[in-house]
């Protein structure tokens, strides 16, 4: 499995892959909400983005995932970003994941529109047997939205990584897998409509 550099668009959001293009729309969705203020997620200060985005490109030429710029059709604008990563070939998985969006877009219909989209391109034309997200135990908000993607909780992974301010947090594991895809592209659709 090779991991194209692809855009990926629907009628709401275009995904591209993410470069030095996007920064000072990244750094303006990053600042409405400060989300690099947020406990639970690991999101960069707008003056470290230049890192992020090189950590970006080091990933999709790694081999081992794409990051995306979430941009918003309808304002042209970019909404937050979101990454293919941890690609296991042998296994045909892979997971989603640091994703996050401006405050103006949290809640919409520019977050279920992007999994769709990634969903699709994993499943249809990777190939993938499983897409799996891991999220902040503590986070409500996107364990939420996990489940109303269609994704089912598996578990927690206790003590799994330490994030930024020395918090050592639990992670919990959701999935779709290929079996599941077709209700949950049913669903996703039918909360586009």
């Amino acid at each position: 499995m090779v991991i194209e550099s692809v855009t990926l668009e629907g009628n709401f959001v275009r995904l591209e892959p993410l470069s030095k293009e996007h920064r000072e729309g990244l750094c303006r969705a990053i600042l409405d909400g400060e989300l690099w203020k947020l406990l639970v997620a690991s999101v960069p200060h707008p003056d470290n983005v230049d890192e992020f985005l090189n950590d970006a490109h080091n990933l999709y030429k790694s081999g081992v995932g794409l990051a995306f710029a979430v941009v918003d059709k309808q304002a042209n604008r970019v909404a937050g970003s979101t990454r293919f990563m941890r690609a296991d070939v042998r296994n045909k998985r892979i997971e989603i994941g640091f994703t996050f969006l401006g405050k103006t877009w949290q809640r919409t219909h520019i977050n279920t529109e992007a999994k769709l989209l990634m969903f699709s391109h994993a499943f249809e034309k990777m190939g993938l047997n499983r897409v799996e997200f891991r999220a902040d135990y503590l986070n409500g908000a996107s364990r939420r939205a996990l489940l109303r993607l269609g994704a089912k909780e598996e578990g927690i992974l206790r003590n799994h990584m330490v994030m930024p301010n020395g918090r050592v947090r639990d992670s919990v594991v959701y999935s779709v897998i290929r079996n599941e895809w077709p209700g949950v592209k049913q669903h996703l659709h039918s909360k586009l409509a």
